[in-house]
């Protein structure tokens, strides 16, 4: 989980922005943490309140309380209009929604779930009560299923990428290098305008370039410089390819430690109890 947070952060000061050639800061103090992390937190917590439910009997209710508490207490943090409207609500409906919300919030059900099947059909749940799209709900689905897939160390990646480009219809072999090709900028108006078409917040772009971010990575840092140097919606993008990198490749220490000094100690405290929970279900499964 920490891995989504991670991107979250280092692609909040790149929105909407032209992205620094090379290598560019990782760790900057100025980062800081957005929706993106806010709904992962909620939905971790929502997935540990509900851990002795079957999923048939998970509550909706009780999932859009935690996703209204959370959204409302950090009302700040860069909701969108329509989830803002639907977390003000005091009778929320779902808003149709095919954006990468539902996908950018997910990854905690990819690392809490043993099976292929309640990953999906639990990231079917997270997504509904807002997200009720096909895409928004297979966006969500597809997240999660490669964050499991990924955890899981008999699938190499270009098995995680075939297998994901299969059963979603994703184009998942179009390298990032192609899909980046752009117009030379000759003005400070184009260069807006560049920047504009390339703000994309559909899961039907946004998950398939993540998930070709981690395809194409060496590392968990380079997965998440990969996911920023996209452009665009570069938080929700680096939130989702960090979710599906940290699952693969594990967190370099001195990532563990800057982004737990970015968070809330509520947020921590959830953290710690989900990778407890996660290590418990680990040891189990494999006895």
């Amino acid at each position: 989980m920490l891995g989504a947070i991670f991107g979250d952060i280092v692609g909040s000061i790149y929105e909407f922005k032209e992205i620094p050639k090379g290598k560019f800061l990782l760790l900057n103090p100025k980062a800081y943490f957005t929706d993106d992390t806010v709904l992962t937190i909620a939905i971790a917590e929502f997935l540990l309140t509900s851990e002795n439910l079957s999923i048939e009997n998970l509550s909706t209710e009780n999932l859009t309380n935690i996703l209204q508490r959370y959204g409302r207490k950090y009302r700040n943090c860069g909701f969108g209009a329509n989830f803002r409207k639907w977390m003000m609500s005091s009778t929320p409906q779902p808003y149709n929604s095919w954006g990468n919300g539902s996908a950018m919030r997910v990854s905690p059900v990819g690392f809490f779930y043993s099976t292929e099947e309640e990953v999906l059909q639990v990231a079917e749940q997270t997504a509904k009560i807002t997200h009720n799209h096909p895409e928004g709900i297979k966006g969500a689905q597809a997240t999660a299923l490669a964050v499991f897939l990924a955890r899981n160390n008999k699938y190499s990646k270009k098995e995680i990428l075939e297998y994901l480009e299969h059963r979603f219809k994703y184009d998942l072999h179009t390298s990032l290098q192609l899909q980046k090709n752009k117009p030379k900028i000759n003005s400070k108006q184009e260069e807006k305008i560049s920047l504009a078409k390339n703000f994309d917040v559909s899961c039907q772009k946004t998950v398939p370039l993540a998930i070709r971010a981690f395809f194409e990575s060496q590392s968990f840092p380079d997965t998440i410089r990969k996911a920023v140097s996209i452009g665009g919606d570069t938080d929700t993008i680096a939130c989702i390819a960090g979710a599906i990198a940290e699952s693969f490749y594990g967190i370099p220490k001195p990532i563990i430690n800057y982004t737990r000094n970015k968070l809330p100690l509520e947020f921590i405290a959830v953290i710690d109890k989900f990778q407890r929970k996660i290590q418990i279900k680990n040891r189990k499964n494999i006895k």
